[in-house]
């Protein structure tokens, strides 16, 4: 059936010449025509087509085990798509990352570039599917619409994992930070005003605890995408498959992928519902919103270097300006800002997604797919990124820091236990149209002593709960 570069094959609209040396087909070929939208195929995604892969072995398996799939063409499709697993032909997987048909052609482009890899180590050539078909042998008992949400599951369950130790080294980065500064004092801020004294190690201790608590998110959101509908076939019915395919596939796919998926309850809602995908969606918005806050923090403390607060400098990364000599940005929080923009938007693609779908399948998880992986994949890379060229390199201007502490209206809150919020005020408006200290003022008014003062501003009574002895008002 090959003819010069060509060869020829045949489906519902007629035969077209595929290049000979393609393992995809037909079917592929005309999406690739359908669909010249981004230009990305969807090998850009290596965990989907694993995922496909293990499908695929998966369902060979079970059908073999079922009686409906022999032994040497099981035992080819296997071979295939451990390959696939392994990384090879993934080059293969053409169509593009945005396509209509709710991912039929994703699922026929696996189907044929595996059924092509299988003929050949059977010793045919491709495009033989009278000795090991896509549809018949590779695609048995299956439907885009449970292979395809299914893949997807297990796709992005990998990849959270990648981000959930993404953002841990992240984590411990701050944390690091977080302990060689806590001694370091300066004062915090409530709406960009003076507010009262704290450490910088309290400060970044904020940062690594807001990680910590949306890795936990990150995993419960996992567990959601855990339950699949893979036995359903087109709509839930399970029409096509053999009555016990659904626990055998999940078994086997349980192994392949050592996930702790579970087929879910009612398989016509699983087909149609997106709601997990949203919900993890949500989780990646969560996590983006916060971390583009903490880089806002960074910038802005680390601005100057002398026309800004200046509190803490960014390891510099590349020469700023094609105009202004010297001049250091803050690009690689700049960077995680941008990431966040764009994972706040994957958002909103994936809830009109989910609200559009119709009946008994939603035809627009290809774009739910493009969004949560780009999301997944930018936030994976933003955290190594930030924590390795950013966090790790952060050093603190401990002196500056605690002459604006010193210089700092904020300290009079400390002073409300002794000298009552009347007179507290009254030193505040004093210092703020004098320039002169707190320290000073309330010494020189008589309201307190040297000795009371010096203990009430200690550091450590300033940062955090005061002990008994200090809140005692003197005598």
């Amino acid at each position: 059936m090959q003819a010069g570069h060509f060869r020829s094959e045949h489906d519902l609209l007629g035969d077209r010449e595929v290049p000979a040396e393609a393992y995809y087909g037909v079917h592929t070929l005309r999406a690739i025509e359908n669909f010249p939208i981004t230009g990305t195929p969807i090998s850009i995604y290596p965990e989907l087509i694993k995922a496909l892969a293990a499908i695929k072995q998966a369902a060979a398996l079970a059908n073999h085990e079922l009686g409906l799939l022999d032994k040497p063409r099981c035992d080819a499709i296997v071979a295939a798509c451990q390959e696939l697993m392994a990384g090879k032909l993934h080059e293969q997987f053409v169509v593009d990352v945005i396509q209509g048909g709710a991912g039929t052609s994703t699922n026929m482009n696996a189907n044929e570039v595996i059924a092509n890899r299988a003929l050949e180590l059977l010793g045919h050539q491709k495009g033989e599917y009278q000795h090991l078909h896509p549809n018949e042998h590779v695609n048995i008992g299956q439907s885009t619409n449970d292979v395809y949400p299914s893949a997807l599951k297990i796709a992005t369950w990998f990849g959270i994992a990648g981000l959930v130790d993404a953002m841990a080294v992240l984590r411990r980065a701050f944390e690091a930070k977080a302990d060689e500064f806590a001694d370091i004092i300066k004062m915090g801020r409530t709406q960009l005003q003076d507010a009262v004294p704290m450490t910088l190690g309290q400060e970044f201790s904020t940062y690594a605890v807001m990680l910590g608590e949306d890795e936990q998110r990150l995993r419960e959101a996992a567990m959601l995408i855990c339950e699949i509908n893979l036995g359903a076939t087109a709509i839930g019915t399970g029409i096509t498959a053999h009555p016990s395919y659904a626990p055998v596939v999940l078994r086997r796919l349980r192994d392949i992928t050592g996930i702790a998926l579970e087929t879910a309850p009612n398989l016509f809602e699983a087909t149609q519902d997106c709601g997990a995908f949203v919900q993890l969606s949500g989780v990646l918005k969560r996590v983006a919103v916060k971390l583009s806050k903490t880089c806002n923090d960074l910038r802005l403390l680390a601005s100057g270097p002398r026309a800004g607060l200046g509190e803490i400098n960014l390891p510099p990364m590349q020469a700023g300006s094609s105009i202004m000599p010297g001049k250091v940005n803050p690009v690689i929080p700049e960077v995680m800002n941008q990431i966040a923009f764009e994972v706040i938007g994957n958002d909103v693609t994936v809830s009109f997604a989910a609200e559009a779908g119709q009946l008994q399948l939603n035809a627009f998880e290809p774009i739910i797919a493009h969004s949560l992986f780009k999301s997944v994949s930018h936030l994976r890379n933003g955290c190594l990124t930030l924590a390795e060229r950013c966090v790790k390199g952060i050093t603190a201007n401990a002196d500056k820091l605690r002459a604006t502490v010193e210089n700092s209206i904020g300290v009079v809150t400390a002073l409300n236990p002794y000298i009552g919020y009347a007179n507290a005020t009254a030193v505040a408006q004093e210092a703020h149209a004098t320039g002169g200290s707190v320290y000073e003022i309330v010494l020189r008014k008589g309201l307190l002593s040297k000795e009371q003062l010096d203990r009430i501003l200690r550091p450590e009574t300033l940062t955090r709960p005061a002990p008994l002895d200090v809140l005692a008002k003197p005598q």
